[in-house]
């Protein structure tokens, strides 16, 4: 038996790992959209930039995935659904994960330093010390392999996931703002360049992202 602190460190390593996993494959397969694009004259750029030792992102046509290793280990609340799971309840130290979070932004928002504009999380992938993974997530992303017991973290299902994410953003459009939630603007937003207003954008902005679950 291992102590809490030894599980949590395992956690960690095991977590580590995974996202070094993710950045590499996330490369690999940026080269071979570039290949291809190339080869079939897309001009659809894919690109790949370091954020530092825990964050990484990817950029193709107006989006930026961000994917993020939180440092922390984490437990599931006792209420979650994978809780009540048989591969929890034969060993409860499998519920303690490591959490990958993905976020999807607008590439203009960097481009144009529009600090106020929003970000969406479409899914966060929780990694235990046996490296078996579960998803929660957005449509495509949630629907994947959400069988904690089986689904173990490897080159083959990081690039399901990271496909997947790149599916759901290329879906997930920009939507027009209600218009009353626009209709309003300061002086000092009109006196500032168009690209630095405070007006936020986002993808959902004025909707319940929330509700966006089928």
């Amino acid at each position: 038996m291992f102590s809490k602190g030894e599980l949590k460190q395992r956690v960690y390593a095991s977590t580590r790992e995974a996202f070094a996993l993710f950045r590499s494959t996330t490369r690999e397969m940026i080269e071979q959209f570039e290949l291809r694009n190339r080869e079939e004259g897309h001009n659809i750029r894919f690109e790949y930039s370091d954020r530092g030792d825990f964050e990484f992102e990817m950029k193709f046509a107006g989006d930026v995935l961000i994917f993020m290793m939180h440092t922390n280990v984490f437990e599931f609340s006792r209420d979650h659904q994978v809780m009540k799971s048989p591969y929890i309840r034969e060993d409860a130290s499998r519920s303690y994960c490591g959490v990958i979070h993905i976020y999807n932004f607008l590439a203009d928002s960097f481009l144009y330093q529009r600090d106020n504009d929003l970000g969406y999380l479409i899914g966060r992938v929780f990694v235990n010390a046996d490296k078996h993974y579960f998803i929660e997530g957005k449509r495509e992303l949630g629907m994947l392999y959400n069988n904690f017991n089986t689904s173990l973290i490897n080159n083959e299902s990081v690039k399901s996931i990271v496909e997947s994410a790149i599916e759901y953003t290329t879906n997930f459009d920009l939507l027009t703002p209600p218009y009353d939630e626009v209709k309003l603007v300061s002086v000092g937003e009109m006196r500032t360049s168009f690209d630095k207003k405070s007006m936020v954008t986002g993808k959902r902005l004025g909707f319940r992202f929330q509700a966006d679950t089928d």
